[in-house]
């Protein structure tokens, strides 16, 4: 049994114009003058940046599975969404993780509109993330909420922090699973699964 979802904590945040004094501050920090005509508007832009990036601070998944419907005709075989791609930022570096995410669960008596899912997801990648736990949330979240009979999620992306400063390896793809309940206790479900959602290719451009 998972436990339950923990919602980001209510904390004041600083106001728009303490943000971009933090932006200012950085690119001093990195050698640069802020007050040059290139730079002079990019603490504005990593701002509006971050409002799109970070969103899914604002957004209450288990809101968004709540939207259920049980007119499927008693349809009670696996529904699976299959390489959705989602962007993400390690919460380490702030570096960009991009990747794809497949997921599927075994309806017990309601089902939820696919578009449900793909925001679940952006939901969870709209946050400062380690790849481990985004794969966790997503499949809790859709657990508690449409208790269903089992959810699968599998997770492949790339991540800057590893291609673009460290070891710098380009191309190396990290993959995480979740399998709750008949995914994880039934082995022809979870082959089924495994079948369908196969090796697709990661998409990062």
């Amino acid at each position: 049994m998972t436990q339950p979802l923990k919602r980001p904590s209510a904390r004041v945040r600083p106001d728009r114009a303490a943000a971009e004094a933090a932006v200012r501050t950085l690119l001093e920090w990195a050698g640069e003058n802020p007050e040059r005509e290139g730079l002079r508007d990019t603490p504005k832009r990593v701002v509006r940046a971050y409002e799109e990036w970070f969103q899914g601070y604002g957004e209450d998944p288990v809101e968004l599975l709540k939207r259920t419907f049980e007119e499927a005709d008693g349809y009670d075989e696996m529904v699976v969404l299959r390489d959705v791609r989602f962007e993400s930022f390690c919460e380490h570096h702030l570096a960009a993780i991009l990747g794809t995410v497949d997921v599927a669960y075994l309806p017990s008596n309601r089902v939820v509109g696919i578009s449900k899912l793909a925001r679940v997801i952006d939901v969870f990648a709209k946050r400062m993330q380690i790849q481990e736990r985004l794969t966790a949330q997503i499949a809790n979240s859709i657990e508690e909420v449409l208790q269903p009979r089992g959810v699968a999620v599998i997770v492949r992306a790339q991540h800057q922090c590893m291609t673009t400063r460290g070891v710098h390896k380009a191309g190396v793809t990290m993959v995480t699973s979740r399998m709750l309940g008949a995914f994880r206790d039934n082995e022809a479900t979870r082959r089924e699964f495994l079948a369908i959602v196969g090796n697709p290719p990661l998409h990062t451009g």
